[in-house]
């Protein structure tokens, strides 16, 4: 007998209205472009329960997938994206030209320089990896989609692919981009492994 399976599907939201920047807590809506990007990379897909992040670039979608496809629905906070604390709102560029170097030690070792005044790393994995733990619970032998963010996508696959927590931003992926996680449910315990990836734009 085939072990029952649970295909999560983790999809980064589309491009937000304002372009790109440091957007943590910033809760900037879609543009056109973003939901024209969703909407292309949810096409023919079917889940039987949708789950985001509490921000509008993912929950406006994400709720109305879930009406238009007739599943399952939860918001979870603990899925929301890191907080960039001073770089909040800021474009890379202005990020450079106000802290120098910071940006590139943040991106070569997020643990180590984390964003003035943001959100510790290391507490971030920690709050994705309940929020990750908690949908397992709900997901067992289900198809199901998280509409969440670069860095929640980042930490969920660091977590699957036993990391260390440094090294979680060499996984990323553009708007829209997806990636596919199968966990086995077998007498042995459960398997997970990540088994696709579309980088998305």
């Amino acid at each position: 007998m085939d072990a029952p399976t649970t295909l999560i599907d983790l999809l980064r939201h589309g491009e937000p209205a304002g372009g790109s920047r440091f957007r943590g807590s910033v809760d900037d809506p879609l543009s056109a472009t973003g939901w024209t990007q969703l909407a292309a990379a949810t096409a023919d897909h079917a889940w039987d329960m949708i789950v985001c992040s509490p921000l509008r670039r993912c929950r406006e979608f994400a709720q109305a997938l879930a009406a238009e496809r007739g599943a399952d629905f939860r918001i979870d906070d603990d899925f929301r994206e890191i907080g960039f604390g001073l770089w909040e709102g800021l474009t890379a560029a202005q990020v450079q030209a106000e802290y120098g170097a910071a940006l590139t030690r943040f991106w070569q070792d997020p643990v180590a320089h984390p964003p003035p005044l943001g959100e510790p790393v290391a507490d971030f994995a920690a709050r994705v990896e309940v929020a990750w733990q908690r949908l397992l619970t709900g997901a067992h032998g289900r198809r199901v989609l998280l509409v969440g963010h670069g860095g929640t996508i980042a930490m969920v696959l660091r977590s699957v692919l036993g990391m260390p927590l440094s090294h979680a931003w060499r996984v990323r992926l553009g708007y829209a981009g997806r990636a596919r996680v199968r966990l086995d449910h077998t007498e042995h315990g459960t398997l997970a492994a990540l088994v696709g990836l579309t980088p998305g734009a």
